[in-house]
């Protein structure tokens, strides 16, 4: 299987996932967009990531590239392979499907809980998981829930965590990818983001927290997805 990831700035690498491409035997390769690098043909993708970063949809005409990647998400979406995306990733995955980035009601940046919605509960992939659980929150914004799609988690201070569209195309404005390891480069590079808040947490706090289950949930949910396609 061939793994293609968009990504969106030096610090912020596939982390869990680039190992789990390695384990499994897939072909990885990735763009990095922020570095005017140009994106692949959708013919030679069979499985796009795309992974979050400092940019917004909110301001489009400043990181022009976004509707490149936007057409290619529409790209894969239409020959029906799958997508997945994080924080920005996922707004990308929901502006691709026509809805729009709005702004999240707190910032979060930081280990908290999500919760699984009733169709969350019952997701194929999800419902394999506590009903509430710990993952890396790191944004201001969050997806608009294109129509068709299903809610699958909120937060306190954020009620769009995720969605599902069709079986095989997942936005998660929360983070499972990154390791203890991969996410320093971050906490060095975006210190304006460690302001504190209602929903913001050091970096000791956040390095200090539990990395390892939640890259095996992300794992888990690579493997499913990856299953659901050879089936």
């Amino acid at each position: 299987m061939r793994i293609h990831c968009i990504v969106h700035a030096s610090f912020e690498p596939p982390g869990i996932i680039e190992q789990w491409t390695k384990e499994r035997g897939f072909d990885f390769n990735e763009t990095p967009t922020y570095a005017s690098k140009k994106l692949p043909a959708s013919a030679s993708i069979d499985f796009l990531v795309v992974m979050g970063g400092p940019q917004t949809p909110l301001r489009m005409n400043d990181y022009p590239y976004l509707k490149e990647e936007i057409g290619l998400i529409s790209e894969i979406i239409e020959q029906n392979k799958p997508v997945i995306g994080f924080c920005l990733g996922s707004q990308l995955i929901a502006e691709a499907l026509g809805a729009r980035t709005k702004r999240s009601p707190e910032k979060e940046v930081g280990f908290f809980p999500i919760q699984l919605t009733h169709e969350g509960q019952n997701d194929p992939i999800l419902k394999n998981f506590p009903k509430e659980f710990d993952v890396l929150h790191w944004h201001n914004d969050m997806p608009g829930i294109p129509d068709g799609a299903v809610l699958l988690a909120q937060s306190a201070g954020c009620p769009h965590q995720a969605f599902r569209f069709g079986d095989r195309i997942y936005g998660f404005q929360f983070h499972m990818e990154p390791t203890r390891e991969s996410i320093k480069p971050l906490l060095e590079n975006a210190v304006e983001d460690l302001t504190p808040s209602k929903y913001t947490q050091t970096p000791e706090r956040i390095l200090s927290s539990d990395f390892e289950t939640m890259n095996s949930r992300m794992k888990y949910v690579l493997d499913s997805i990856v299953k659901l396609v050879n089936q």
